[in-house]
């Protein structure tokens, strides 16, 4: 049966105060038949504008009612949408029922959100990361934002979400916010967290992600060469933060250790090892996984550096250090003065340690993996891949050299 159904939104007149403002109503109809509820919200007669269903003018009170119209009408449509996706047979009272109904029961999806980040916020330090909150704010943000560009509403119901939502979210992130596939593909795998939550719960009936596969792609992750690294070793600045972010880039470089490993460093995690020499044995912040690593002599020196230090002296840190933000902006500035063309970050550090500085030098991948605190050694292997890829590189230089050399020597013996 085909079915004629419309939203129109109303001043009751007859109930207008003594002040003159009047309630706004939602009115239903389904095949001439209607159903209306007040949407608790009233405001002066002559602002009202019949034509649109709306508050006039731009003011603050104007634009909050009128994007409040704006929700109510989205979920009246999406309630629509459902009896027609099921093919069950609605009235208008059957859609303001569901409606009211939802609006005491129903999860909201940016509210689930808020809701799981506060619980991790809660729990940095015992169960998460620091930047593990930050990753789950930052793909709230993206999700709101998202919702408000494509339905203009701040919130939609958890039911709302499907195939198309993520897939539009996805397109989203690419075009919009200019994320890479791999970045899009990370703030969705959080927001998936969100989804699946809602669906141990009983919020929704189906998992919008079941069809939905994430596909990372593979990247090589730059690292400093043997002659870079020995640059920013031996460059010295003048500048003392200059100087103090360069020492601990290169402490990261001699150890393998995150830049939130590094900041949570203390003097108590010096111990000496089963072979008598110095050892950093710590816990890393992201995985919770032991880190083993024997304290080579540059990284030992620059702990002797700064033991004077006030946030060392006065304090079980056992280095000063900086913002990670503050950090990646001074590498900037020490990459130009050593003119490595390179993104220099702090994470960079990591993976200098784990090829140049280890395998490249011949450590076994199992040790590296141990001191890099890995939980598997599939992780650690794409750095020798890496490396594969480079051995590749110079072969082919090298072939090219011997071609010229062989070529050169033809033609001084045929002259």
């Amino acid at each position: 049966m085909y079915n004629t159904f419309s939203i129109l939104f109303f001043l009751q007149r007859n109930r207008a105060t003594p002040d003159g403002k009047a309630p706004i109503y939602a009115r239903i109809t389904v095949n001439g038949k209607r159903a209306q509820f007040s949407i608790q919200r009233k405001i002066p007669i002559e602002k009202w504008d019949n034509n649109s269903g709306k508050v006039k003018g731009n003011s603050p009170e104007a634009k909050s009612i009128n994007k409040f119209i704006d929700e109510i009408r989205y979920k009246l449509n999406k309630i629509q949408e459902r009896f027609l996706d099921t093919n069950k047979t609605f009235t208008a009272m059957a859609i303001k029922s569901r409606y009211i109904g939802n609006d005491k029961v129903n999860k909201m999806l940016i509210a689930i959100f808020q809701a799981h980040n506060d619980e991790v916020e809660s729990l940095i330090g015992k169960d998460f990361a620091p930047g593990t909150a930050e990753r789950y704010r930052t793909s709230k943000k993206h999700v709101q934002e998202y919702i408000q560009k494509e339905y203009n509403v701040d919130d939609i119901p958890v039911n709302d979400v499907d195939h198309k939502f993520i897939t539009g979210l996805e397109y989203y992130l690419k075009t919009e916010r200019k994320c890479s596939h791999n970045t899009a593909i990370k703030y969705i795998t959080n927001f998936k967290k969100i989804i699946r939550i809602a669906y141990a719960n009983d919020w929704i009936s189906k998992d919008p992600f079941f069809h939905w596969k994430a596909k990372l792609k593979t990247v090589d992750r730059e690292f400093l060469s043997k002659e870079e690294l020995q640059t920013i070793v031996d460059k010295e600045f003048k500048i003392p933060r200059l100087e103090l972010v360069k020492n601990i880039f290169v402490f990261s470089c001699f150890t393998g250790l995150a830049y939130i490993d590094v900041k949570q460093l203390t003097k108590n995690d010096i111990v000496i090892g089963i072979d008598g020499e110095h050892w950093i044995k710590t816990k890393r912040a992201k995985t919770h996984t032991r880190s083993n690593i024997p304290l080579l002599p540059i990284p030992a020196s620059i702990i002797e550096i700064y033991k004077n230090h006030p946030e060392v002296k006065n304090s079980d840190k056992l280095l000063p250090i900086l913002s990670n933000q503050k950090m990646n902006s001074y590498l900037k500035t020490i990459a130009d003065s050593c003119e490595i063309n390179k993104n220099l970050t702090y994470h960079l550090a990591r993976h200098t340690f784990a090829t140049t500085v280890t395998l490249t030098n011949g450590v076994p991948i199992e040790s590296v993996s141990k001191m890099l605190g890995h939980k598997s050694l599939k992780t650690t292997q794409h750095y020798a891949k890496i490396l594969d890829r480079k051995v590749s590189a110079d072969m082919n230089t090298l072939k090219s050299i011997l071609k010229d050399q062989e070529e050169k020597s033809q033609k001084q013996t045929n002259s």
